[in-house]
């Protein structure tokens, strides 16, 4: 059942997981056992809509805590310090123009799929921009499919 795929990760990145996981073994645990007290005093289980909910929590928050100590097992450290680096890796920031559309260039750190946060210009590995630069070196141009469509971009600068 334990997934064994590597989980790419920053020590940033390996720290909030650490941290996530202190946070449901240490308080999201006891909060919800205290729920789960609580409604078992409430009597009859069987129409007890709290003692239902308390125990989905439960699953979830075991389930969480199972899921984060496999990711922890399983990471792997990239490194932060990519100077120098002349073709787009994890860890590293790129800038790419996007030359079908004629936009405005936009800059990226790739990261492992566990830190994604395209909000903060944190995109995946995985994903179809971050997959496609990978290995790719600044002026090639990457032919890029998205749900809107087949996008050609350039790849600008690699810090």
């Amino acid at each position: 059942m334990a997934d064994a795929k590597e989980v790419l990760v920053t020590k940033a990145g390996l720290a909030k997981l650490v941290e996530e996981l202190q946070q449901y073994k240490d308080v999201r645990r006891k909060e919800v056992a205290a729920r789960l007290k609580e409604a078992i005093a409430y009597g009859d289980l069987s129409e007890n809509s709290e003692y239902e909910e308390a125990k989905n929590e439960q699953a979830f928050v075991e389930g969480r805590i199972v899921e984060l100590e496999n990711m922890i097992k399983n990471a792997k450290i990239i490194t932060d310090d990519k100077s120098g680096q002349d073709t787009v890796q994890i860890g590293v920031t790129v800038t790419v123009q996007n030359i079908t559309e004629n936009d405005d260039p936009e800059t990226y750190t790739i990261v492992g799929s566990t830190e994604a946060d395209p909000v903060n210009s944190k995109i995946s590995n995985e994903s179809p921009i971050g997959s496609a630069i990978l290995g790719k070196a600044k002026g090639d141009v990457i032919r890029v499919k998205v749900p809107a469509g087949v996008f050609e971009y350039k790849i600008m600068k690699i810090k």
